[in-house]
């Protein structure tokens, strides 16, 4: 596969657009972004449960992940402002 290039710039909230050409290669609506030695892997994940499979067998109350939730929520409320 020969290498596709494209400069996109980063928005004021920290978000690019994927351009369509490199939607069309991922071939997936969800992806899993990696930082390994400097550079960052945009991959694409083919199934979601599967992306969510790190956390099979591991229980966590309800409550724990609404407080997570909100902690994350109010935290990124406070960092825009």
């Amino acid at each position: 596969m020969p290498t596709t290039e494209k400069t996109v710039k980063i928005s004021s909230k920290g978000q690019i657009t994927l351009p369509r050409q490199f939607r069309d290669i991922l071939q997936s609506d969800i992806v899993r972004i990696v930082a390994d030695q400097g550079l960052i892997k945009i991959e694409p994940v083919r199934d979601a449960a599967g992306s969510l499979s790190h956390y099979a067998g591991r229980y966590v109350s309800l409550k724990k992940i609404k407080g997570k939730a909100w902690e994350e929520a109010v935290g990124e409320k406070h960092l825009r402002s």
